[in-house]
C-alpha cells in the first residue's frame, strides 16, 4: 500500500492523475482489504470445521452400544427398583481373570447396600454392572425380575443417578450444571433441589447466584461446594437407582457432616449402592457387602457384622483404633 501511495503521488505530480481520483482509489482499496481478510480467515475456519466434521461423522457411524431390536423401553412409573444379581461373573475385555465371580445378590426396592473391601475387590466393577456400562460375562442382572439385556439402554440409564468422588462440572452457570440432571427443570425446581442438597445458601452468596460462572470442572468452588452441586443434580434427576462412590472421603469434617445430611435425604426411597471408604458413614445401610478378590465374603448389617470376628469388624477397628506411636 505504501508503494501504491508513492506511485499515486508521483502520478499526481506529473499531472496524469488528480488528487480526487487518488483518494477514491485508496478508499476503495481499504474497503477491499477488509472483505479479503475475512475470506482468508473464513477459508481457514472452514477447513478446521471440515476436519472436525470428519471426526463427528466417524463417531456417528460407530454402532450404538448394547443395542438390541428386542429391547423395550421402561415405563418409569412402573419401576420399583429391585436389583438382582443372578450368579454373575465378569471379566474385563482382554483380561483372563474374573473381576467378579459368582455374585448372588437380591436388593429390595429402596434398600441401601454398602460395598466395602480392599482396593481391587470388585466394588467399582459391581457398580459398573448396575449402571450397565458392561454386561456380565456369565449370569444375569435383573431389574424387577427382568433381564437388563431386554431393556433399552437409554431407557434403563435414565433411572440411574451417580455421585462420585471426582465431580465433573462444566464451565458455565451453576443453574445449568444442576439442570444437567433434568434438562426440562424450571428455575424453581433447580432452587428446590439445591435447597435439599444444602447448596442454596452458598449459591445465593455467589456474585451472580445461580447465574455465576464456575469455570472448567468447577475450579472456582471448594470440594464441598462441588459435591453439593452434584447432589443437587442427582436430586433433580430423581433416579430410581442411586450409585454413590463415597462422596465425602476427600472432605473436611464440617463439609462431610453437611453432605452426609444431604446424602441421607437423597437416598430415601431409592435403591442405593454405596461404595464406602470411611466405614463410619455406612452404619445406616440396610445391608453391608464385603467384597474381596471379586467374591462376597461377608454380608449383614453393621451390628451383626461387628458381632462376628470377621473381615468387616477388622476393617472398622483398623479405622477407629488409635495409632500407636513407636
Amino acid at each position: 500500500s505504501m508503494l501504491l501511495l508513492m506511485y499515486g503521488g508521483y502520478r499526481v505530480l506529473q499531472g496524469d492523475l488528480t488528487r480526487g481520483y487518488l483518494m477514491m482509489f485508496l478508499v476503495y482499496l481499504l474497503m477491499l482489504l477488509g472483505p479479503l481478510s475475512v475470506l482468508a480467515q473464513s477459508a481457514a475456519e472452514f477447513q478446521n470445521g471440515l476436519s472436525g466434521l470428519d471426526r463427528i461423522l466417524d463417531l456417528l457411524e460407530e454402532p450404538r452400544e448394547m443395542e438390541s431390536d428386542a429391547a423395550e423401553k421402561l415405563d418409569r412409573a412402573e419401576v420399583e427398583g429391585r436389583v438382582t444379581f443372578d450368579n454373575v461373573s465378569f471379566s474385563y475385555p482382554g483380561s483372563d481373570r474374573f473381576a467378579l465371580e459368582d455374585i448372588a445378590l437380591d436388593v429390595a426396592p429402596g434398600a441401601t447396600i454398602a460395598l466395602v473391601g480392599p482396593s481391587g475387590g470388585g466394588k467399582t466393577t459391581l457398580c459398573n454392572l448396575v449402571g450397565r456400562f458392561y454386561d456380565p460375562t456369565s449370569g444375569r442382572i435383573l431389574l424387577d425380575g427382568r433381564d437388563l439385556t431386554e431393556i433399552e439402554v437409554d431407557s434403563y440409564r435414565n433411572l440411574i443417578g451417580i455421585v462420585e468422588q471426582d465431580v465433573f462440572l462444566f464451565d458455565g452457570r451453576v443453574a445449568a450444571n444442576i439442570a444437567y440432571g433434568n434438562r426440562r427443570a424450571t428455575p424453581e425446581d433447580i432452587q428446590r433441589a439445591a435447597t435439599i442438597a444444602n447448596a442454596h445458601t452458598f449459591i445465593d452468596q455467589l456474585p451472580h447466584a445461580y447465574d455465576t460462572l464456575i469455570g472448567e470442572r468447577g475450579v472456582k468452588l471448594s470440594g464441598g461446594q462441588r459435591q453439593r452441586i452434584a447432589i443437587a443434580r442427582a436430586i433433580l434427576a430423581d433416579p430410581k437407582i442411586l450409585i454413590l462412590d463415597e462422596a465425602t472421603s476427600n472432605l473436611d469434617t464440617e463439609s462431610e457432616r453437611i453432605i452426609q445430611s444431604s446424602l441421607i435425604t437423597l437416598m430415601k426411597s431409592r435403591t442405593c449402592f454405596v461404595i464406602a471408604h470411611r466405614l463410619s458413614t455406612i452404619a445406616h445401610a440396610d445391608r453391608i457387602i464385603v467384597l474381596e478378590n471379586g467374591c462376597i465374603t461377608e454380608t449383614g448389617t453393621h451390628e451383626t457384622l461387628m458381632a462376628t470376628d470377621g473381615r468387616y469388624r477388622e476393617m472398622v477397628l483398623l479405622q477407629t483404633r488409635p495409632v500407636e506411636v513407636v
